[in-house]
């Protein structure tokens, strides 16, 4: 056999170990959606995630992650289901109910497999990407055969579903590429695009990020959620999994067995518990997890909301407390609750 297949199969035999479900190669080349991806900028579907128009030019190509590489080695680590939060508690997204932020869980386990990159060819040069660097993560793990793009933008495997991060090693060295996924398997079937609450679907493969509630909850900082999406919000606190939920692919998907993703009783809050918390209890409990990045104001606000939109009288203590908050944002979500349980009351 070939030297270079044997290091490919060694690579994918070692991401196993290690924990990845999915692991496929792909040249670095131009990205086939990139063309997509600046008319999705350009209509503004990105919002208020600007970093993402000022670094237009570098997601053209992975040379702008790093410079020479040939190869780029896409992972998958399972994390779903998650716990299931009982409605009306103030709902976390799967991905975010671990102890521990998958960004640092998959960096670790990318370098150890990178290492085995590193012994078997030294001088190799590689780099690490896990959801930060300008790369369309999306369509590299489908060029390395890891899945179909869904009607709601995720990357979908028939054997894992769609609950699964993605992280990759970029390296100098050029290794044989996998087949990419050519077909989809999504059919007739719009369960994504109708089931979504805030009607953030412009179309098939086309997500209107400003109305979706995994950016309102967790991009939009420092700023008022529009009070015509907050209803829509229902009683999901960071993030979304409705999209996922509802897809038939999800239904028979293995459960995450990763220790750092498994529910966790620091992310077990209801949303009454979350608006008590002070900015220091916060951050001392938070972190080292996904729920740090929208931080302790947000968090607050949303909160705040959730309990609106589940018409808690008993939660008007905590709401009325919340008035005198020193931030702008958290006020204006009081307000709003409170109005939402009196006009409810008032029925």
């Amino acid at each position: 056999m070939n030297p270079t297949h044997d290091l490919s199969a060694l690579l994918k035999e070692r991401g196993r170990e290690l924990g990845f479900s999915l692991i496929g190669i792909t040249p670095a080349a131009r990205p086939e959606t990139l063309d997509q991806f600046r008319d999705w900028l350009q209509q503004g579907f990105h919002g208020e995630m600007g970093y993402m128009a000022r670094r237009e030019e570098a997601y053209a190509d992975p040379s702008g992650v790093m410079v020479g590489v040939k190869s780029v080695i896409v992972a998958a680590m399972n994390y779903g289901p998650g716990r299931a939060t009982p409605p009306g508690s103030g709902r976390i997204a799967a991905y975010a109910q671990g102890a521990a932020d998958y960004h640092d869980v998959l960096r670790e386990r990318l370098k150890e497999l990178a290492a085995v990159l590193h012994e078997a060819r030294p001088g190799t040069k590689t780099r690490i990407a896990v959801d930060t660097a300008p790369l369309l993560e999306r369509d590299l793990a489908r060029r390395a055969g890891l899945g179909w793009f869904g009607k709601n933008t995720l990357l979908i495997n028939k054997w894992e579903g769609s609950y699964f991060f993605l992280g990759g090693i970029l390296t100098d060295c050029e290794l044989p590429a996998d087949a990419p996924h050519e077909t989809s398997h999504c059919g007739t079937c719009t369960r994504c695009l109708e089931a979504c609450p805030t009607q953030a679907f412009v179309g098939p493969h086309v997500l209107d990020a400003r109305r979706c509630i995994s950016y309102l909850t967790i991009e939009l900082r420092g700023e008022p959620i529009p009070i015509e999406l907050r209803p829509g919000m229902e009683d999901w606190m960071f993030g979304c999994d409705v999209c996922q939920q509802v897809c038939p692919w999800n239904r028979k998907a293995t459960p995450s067995d990763e220790p750092a993703f498994l529910p966790a009783e620091i992310t077990n809050l209801t949303s009454t518990q979350f608006l008590n918390l002070t900015e220091e209890e916060f951050s001392e409990r938070f972190a080292a997890t996904p729920l740090s990045r929208p931080g302790y104001i947000n968090m607050a606000r949303n909160a705040a909301i959730v309990l609106g939109n589940l018409q808690r009288r008993d939660a008007l203590p905590e709401l009325n407390k919340a008035l005198w908050s020193p931030h702008e944002v958290v006020r204006d979500a009081a307000i709003w609750a409170i109005g939402q349980i009196e006009a409810a009351s008032s029925e």
